[in-house]
């Protein structure tokens, strides 16, 4: 087998969701767009160097159906010879992408990838693919369907997470990204998003709320309680599954959640002779690719499975690890993985997260790697874990090394 390497990685800053998000104008096509243009420039690889783009987003209709990948390439400075593949693994789909290429490399199926994904969620709403697994009730009732905010308050009830955990965890995801943006940790893979002629539009996470403390959030009704309690409910439907609980805690809110945001972020993969054909030098070794599948309704669990499945295929320990990003979909989902594992705050998500920067789908597993390796460099860590959950019950996570 070929070792893996990454030789780059970049993003978008985010920008808010929502129709005054400052990348609202931007198309899906014209961010990716500029991202595998960034790479290119920053390497200065030839337009044909790389095999293949895959390219990951969870909502493929609209501007981000058809192939966004290949539309991506032809709206790039890459050649017209590379082909494009997208996928879909929800909130995964991003690092999905990366461990694809990553394997492909390995197994000799071409030198050189650019993996990544979008998500521009202020203009192809979440959920308007009406996926079978949410509409559809021959499927949705077998599975016991019920929305993420549920699943995520159900991790809270079963695993003893108070909303003051909730929240705490939620201010201090606040607190770090504003240090680490203070602190310009993120600079070296933030891409300025300009305009046709050249003028910035944005060169900064948008969504952050540094000034976020306990008070306030404490004044946030929970989200998910009336979808879950008001009749025909989510909590029956959930309870029916679970018969030991006697009631769903419902601690999740906007302000301890996953910001909706736009964004997109993509990885450089290749093999050794890539790097010493472009004459570049690889940043980490791409050391093991997991993904799996959990319960559907709990479903946000995955982080958790995914990680055990990735120390053991690799014959390594927690301990082995050095640094660790979690994504924020939701707080509980990184108190249980940390409770799970028995793993300190002060190794997990060091420069805030998806509650404080928002979790553009497509593109969020791209992020996490990206951040993780900047972070690995910036404090001389060795090793480093990155891992999702991922709706209708599935995890993913990759172990990265440097070299």
């Amino acid at each position: 087998m070929t070792d893996a390497y990454i030789y780059d990685a970049v993003r978008s800053p985010r920008g808010k969701g929502r129709t005054d998000g400052a990348l609202h104008e931007v198309t899906s096509v014209r961010l990716s767009s500029l991202v595998l243009d960034a790479l290119k420039a920053r390497n200065g690889f030839d337009g044909h160097a790389v095999e293949d783009v895959i390219w990951g987003n969870a909502t493929q209709v609209k501007e981000q159906g058809g192939c966004l990948a290949r539309t991506a390439v032809l709206a790039s400075e890459l050649d017209e010879a590379i082909p494009g593949l997208s996928i879909n693994r929800f909130c995964a789909s991003g690092m999905e992408a990366v461990n694809l290429a990553a394997n492909q490399v390995r197994a000799g199926a071409g030198d050189g990838y650019i993996a990544g994904g979008v998500e521009m969620m202020g203009r192809v709403e979440m959920g308007s693919d009406g996926a079978a697994i949410a509409v559809d009730p021959s499927v949705a009732m077998e599975s016991y369907f019920v929305p993420q905010g549920i699943s995520a308050d159900i991790i809270a009830t079963r695993f003893g997470i108070s909303r003051d955990d909730a929240d705490a965890f939620a201010v201090e995801s606040q607190k770090r990204a504003k240090a680490a943006w203070d602190d310009g940790r993120f600079a070296r893979s933030v891409v300025t998003v300009r305009d046709r002629n050249g003028l910035p539009i944005l060169d900064r996470d948008e969504h952050m709320r540094p000034e976020t403390d306990m008070q306030s959030l404490g004044g946030l009704k929970p989200s998910f309680k009336d979808m879950g309690e008001q009749m025909p409910g989510f909590d029956a439907v959930a309870k029916l599954k679970y018969p030991h609980l006697e009631r769903i805690e419902h601690i999740h809110h906007a302000g301890n959640s996953s910001g909706i945001v736009d964004g997109a972020a993509g990885v450089l993969v290749g093999s050794k002779a890539f790097g010493e054909k472009w004459g570049l030098t690889p940043r980490a070794r791409i050391r093991q690719t997991t993904k799996i599948g959990t319960d559907p309704t709990i479903m946000l669990t995955g982080p958790v499975p995914a990680t055990e499945k990735a120390l053991a295929d690799s014959g390594m320990a927690m301990s082995d690890i050095d640094l660790i990003e979690v994504n924020e979909a939701f707080s509980s989902v990184v108190l249980r993985f940390m409770q799970a594992f028995d793993v300190d705050h002060d190794k997990v998500n060091v420069n805030g997260g998806a509650i404080a920067m928002g979790h553009p789908l497509g593109a969020t597993g791209a992020i996490i790697i990206g951040t993780l390796l900047d972070e690995m460099e910036r404090t001389d860590k060795q090793t480093g874990l990155a891992t999702l959950c991922v709706a209708s019950g599935m995890g993913a996570a990759t172990i990265i090394e440097r070299v």
